[in-house]
């Protein structure tokens, strides 16, 4: 019965290696159980926050990846995403003094609205408007983006106030924990092993474990060994009160807090429209068309997981690029997202499990399984200027920005835009003219 509605004999893979991808999933993506929360937490102060926040963090991911691979029937993990919780605190919050109730009614808001589109097909029009090229240029502009968050997370790109980017220790213990997962990560794949992504995040973990090396999150941002786990194998989560249904859809209606929905609605429309296209890519579940299957009811249950996130009390919930990992473990069915939902509602009781794997652990994963995303690159037709001008800008666009969605508008906005310059008007459809306008209407607006 299992095997008949994943369909997992007809996507060539087994149960086994579905549920070994969404471990994969897991521990690439389990640390937004502590980012998460941190970054929020220094908007959202009420008793006991951090561990509230991180119980909605896991069932926000749970109920998410759970439409994801039930409804869509993807493997596809969903979890608050990390550009969004940022903007969320630092700068609705924070910076424009809105209050956190009244933020999350603007994320309900915005995920609702994406509810609609999604429904009305308008998500796959626009989807299906966006050339192959730019779709190729996505995926490898995100496997950039995941190798740069790996190296940035291993220590070994760090910033420089001259250079803005630089090369960190490779002696420190996170850069050698990281080089070894590495080259461990690139042997395994080079022998062809099932599960080398996961069996080389636990080899990094066990050596760090091992040699007492200083790769955990310590007091006043240092990393110290490991210490144990002090909470036990089992803690009982903190209810959390105060967060549940603590959004503020009226005060999100007014007009003052348009632009903070407008905001978060254009990131996340990018941001995960960009990041589904990728992983189905990846995924192989593209039609000839260049069209996502089950477009529809996809992109629905990204706006629905955003909803119910806001309703839990925490940010955007959208569909995470660290999926890539389990995918490349074999992942190719709504199983694998199903196991990841399993994984993240068992934190609520096992989180201090999750404390065991460093990030320098699951940095080469990230490393490893972003160097593969540029496969596609070879499609691209790199003597046609407007082709490759634009497929440029995408894929600089993700890591430099540290934004997905500014690497999708620059290839959308620069495609576009040459087109038009060069009388080739008619090469374009024309809905992708109407959203390069919407996102230069949304960087002036930015910009004022």
């Amino acid at each position: 019965m299992i095997d008949r509605y994943f369909g997992i004999s007809a996507a060539g893979s087994n149960v086994s290696r579905e549920l070994r991808a969404g471990l994969t999933t897991f521990l690439t993506m389990s640390y937004v159980l502590f980012v998460n929360p941190a970054v929020l937490g220094t908007a959202i102060v009420i008793p006991n926050g951090f561990a509230k926040l991180l119980v909605v963090t896991a069932i926000a991911a749970a109920i998410g990846s759970l439409l994801m691979g039930v409804v869509a029937r993807y493997p596809f993990a969903q979890a608050p995403g990390m550009g969004l919780n940022a903007y969320f605190a630092y700068t609705v919050v924070l910076g424009l003094h809105v209050p956190w109730q009244t933020a999350l009614g603007a994320v309900f808001i915005s995920g609702s609205i994406f509810v609609v589109l999604s429904l009305l097909g308008v998500r796959q029009a626009v989807v299906r408007a966006i050339p192959q090229h730019l779709k190729v240029a996505v995926t490898a502009g995100i496997g950039m983006f995941l190798a740069f968050i790996g190296l940035k997370n291993a220590g070994i790109v760090a910033p420089n106030s001259a250079t803005y980017v630089s090369l960190g220790s490779l002696g420190s213990a996170p850069g050698l924990i990281t080089v070894f997962g590495l080259a461990l990560s690139a042997v395994l794949l080079s022998l062809r092993v099932p599960g080398a992504v996961l069996y080389a995040i636990l080899g990094s973990t066990l050596l760090g474990i091992a040699t007492h090396a200083a790769v955990y999150p310590g007091p006043h941002g240092t990393l110290v060994p490991f210490a144990g786990l002090p909470n036990g194998l089992v803690a009982l989560p903190i209810r959390p009160d105060g967060l549940v249904g603590a959004l503020d859809l009226h005060a999100a209606l007014g007009l003052g807090v348009f632009s903070v929905v407008f905001t978060f609605f254009f990131v996340d429309f990018f941001d995960a429209t960009g990041t589904l296209v990728a992983l189905a890519t990846k995924a192989g579940v593209i039609d000839a068309n260049g069209d996502l299957l089950r477009a529809r009811r996809t992109f629905a249950c990204d706006g629905l997981a955003a909803m119910i996130g806001a309703v839990l009390g925490t940010s955007t919930t959208t569909a995470y690029v660290e999926s890539a990992s389990g995918i490349e473990e074999g992942g190719r069915t709504g199983l694998t997202a199903v196991a990841v939902a399993a994984l993240f509602a068992l934190a609520t009781l096992l989180w201090p499990l999750a404390g065991a794997i460093p990030a320098a652990a699951t940095a080469p994963a990230l490393i490893v399984v972003g160097s593969l995303m540029l496969g596609g690159l070879k499609e691209v037709a790199w003597d046609d200027y407007a082709v490759s001008i634009s497929a440029f800008l995408t894929i600089v666009g993700m890591p430099l920005t540290f934004s997905i969605a500014n690497g999708v508008s620059f290839g959308v906005i620069s495609y576009a835009a040459i087109m038009l310059l060069t009388g080739k008007v008619q090469r374009v459809a024309p809905v992708l003219y109407v959203v390069a306008a919407l996102l230069v209407i949304r960087y002036v607006w930015l910009a004022g």
